[in-house]
């Protein structure tokens, strides 16, 4: 199916959610490659509350002395070039941070972090990904050091990890971009429990954008809660402790496990391995748990304590043992899962920390109802909006004249704001980007002013950082014209039929147009030319009138004084 249909039929919210004030951006998550038709138009849908996403499309290789990132992506989904889904991205506002996983096998990667070479070839991999996509930045989620590699080798992968960190954050920030880790839980070592510690968060903390914290899979082999809300509670306290609350984001289970406890009868054989209290959980997506419960008439409870969902069935299988006979056994199994309540009740943390907000596995698992929950939360929290105006004295100056500039921020009710810090910035030309000249604060009238002089053509704007109080605040943009200022030369006197040879600077006047000018009555235009990188330029005038020449050099609107030349 091409892509165009598939997001033509998307439903987005609408003016439900248009209303003053918005709801905090607190919901983020990944896209995972094999559920991009489901979890992308789920975000979308959503897009009120999410301000960023990860598309969970690459892995890392490293094979004959190379790091490669696979495009995992681009065979699962043949029919729908990867360039489609960025941009439907992108268009909703939505910030994208891939993640990369570790595609290699035990020992591999941290083998190869232990090397200064080692290091830089997997920065330079991983630099190329986002700079050639333009990705925002990227995600590590590199989960063999705690779950493949074992914790025996922790002690010797921490340092070499906390190297590789820094000299990958270090260039990513020097090309504007964000790191994400993404990380299985730690919690205080003081506290002597048990933790991922491999991943040093407070090591790494000063060198990276977001930490997206896996609180889930609490309970996986045998049955109990995705993430109890006290431990997650407790890994965030850890994290906050070390870092910026706003780098932290709480992790949310849009799955639940079901295991088997008991088996009563000989279960078939094409079941048997799997229906039994020795082997793994089966999973189940948290939009699909109200149905599972429902099917086999089973009551969900609520865990209180744990601030999770929970219910109890049995279930029959019928077919034949290994030697053809007919068998039936029957199944109790318990399941365990993160419902709306629960989505509530983490989405809530957000508010109590002041965190960076909350990160799903995945997005589009969840039901309607979680969303609503998390919604209201994030409407009851929702940052105060900051309107900014932008005043100037002029739009276009002679080279050397001061510019007054003034800003107003207030409330969206018209209330100023006071002591507010904010920027002044200029975009130029041939700028990619606004860059910082200044900095200033408002006073209790909630106003910025100053005198300043541009010497070059550029837009300027005030912005006001973003706080978990407030959104940034933009002012307008004032596109900026400096006149340049001419300076002539030229001779008092040439022969009639020689040459005057007219010279001089423009300030600032790199490789801009002029023209040279006589008066005869009126100026009228007699020859053109481009100032060089210095602003200097000349011009060769044959004389072939007198008694006299008027002449001047102008660009655009501004000209150079009137010399006159006499003809002899």
């Amino acid at each position: 199916m091409a892509i165009s249909l598939i997001f033509s039929n998307l439903i987005y919210l609408q003016s439900a959610y248009a209303e003053n004030p918005q709801p905090r951006k607190i919901y983020s998550g990944w896209i995972p490659y094999y559920s991009v038709k489901t979890s992308l138009p789920a975000a979308l849908n959503n897009s009120d509350l999410i301000k960023e996403v990860m598309p969970f499309w690459y892995t890392l290789k490293y094979s004959n002395s190379k790091v490669s990132i696979i495009d995992l992506y681009t065979p699962a989904n043949p029919s729908i070039p990867i360039s489609q889904p960025l941009a439907t991205m992108r268009s909703a506002g939505m910030t994208i941070i891939p993640t990369i996983t570790d595609g290699t096998d035990k020992l591999v990667l941290s083998n190869l972090l232990s090397t200064d070479s080692g290091r830089t070839l997997a920065v330079s991999a991983i630099l190329d990904l986002v700079t050639q996509n333009n990705f925002d930045g990227i995600d590590l989620d590199f989960e063999n050091f705690a779950f493949v590699d074992g914790n025996t080798s922790w002690d010797k992968t921490k340092p070499y990890w906390i190297l590789f960190v820094k000299q990958l954050s270090d260039a990513l920030h020097s090309q504007g971009k964000l790191l994400s880790i993404t990380s299985p839980y730690l919690l205080d070592p003081a506290t002597g429990k048990k933790g991922y510690y491999v991943y040093a968060w407070a090591e790494i903390a000063s060198y990276i954008d977001r930490l997206r914290i896996m609180t889930y899979d609490y309970s996986v082999a045998k049955p109990g809660p995705i993430g109890p809300i006290t431990w997650t509670e407790n890994t965030l306290k850890y994290a906050v402790s070390i870092m910026p609350a706003s780098k932290v984001f709480v992790g949310l289970a849009g799955y639940g496990r079901d295991w088997v406890t008991k088996v009563d009868g000989i279960c078939p054989a094409d079941v048997a391995k799997t229906v039994s209290p020795s082997a793994k959980a089966a999973t189940f997506i948290m939009s699909n748990a109200a149905n599972l419960a429902a099917g086999y008439g089973a009551t969900i409870i609520y865990n209180e304590p744990y601030q999770e969902a929970t219910f109890t069935y049995q279930k029959t299988y019928n077919g034949n043992t290994s030697g053809g006979l007919a068998t039936s056994c029957v199944a109790t199994r318990v399941a365990w899962y993160q419902d709306a309540r629960a989505y509530q009740a983490r989405a809530q943390l957000v508010a109590k920390y002041r965190l960076g907000g909350i990160v799903a596995w995945t997005i589009g698992f969840e039901d309607p109802q979680a969303m609503a929950n998390i919604r209201s939360v994030a409407l009851s929290i929702a940052p105060d909006i900051v309107v900014s105006n932008l005043s100037t004295n002029a739009n276009e100056l002679n080279y050397g004249e001061p510019i007054n500039l003034s800003a107003l921020f207030t409330l969206a009710d018209k209330q100023p704001i006071s002591s507010l810090p904010v920027k002044l910035e200029v975009k130029r030309s041939n700028d990619s980007g606004w860059s910082e000249i200044t900095s200033l604060t408002t006073g209790n009238d909630g106003k910025v002013g100053l005198q300043l002089y541009l010497g070059l053509n550029q837009s300027i704007r005030f912005r006001s950082e973003g706080t978990w109080d407030r959104l940034e605040g933009i002012s307008n943009e004032q596109a900026i014209k400096i006149k340049p200022q001419i300076k002539i030369s030229a001779p008092t006197s040439v022969q009639l039929g020689g040459r005057i040879n007219i010279s001089g600077v423009a300030t600032p006047g790199k490789q801009i147009p002029i023209s040279l000018e006589r008066f005869d009555g009126k100026w009228r235009e007699v020859s053109k030319s481009v100032t060089d990188d210095n602003g200097r330029y000349l011009f060769l005038y044959a004389v072939t009138s007198g008694p006299f020449a008027k002449m001047r050099v102008s660009s655009g609107a501004s000209t150079s004084a009137a010399v006159t030349v006499v003809i002899r």
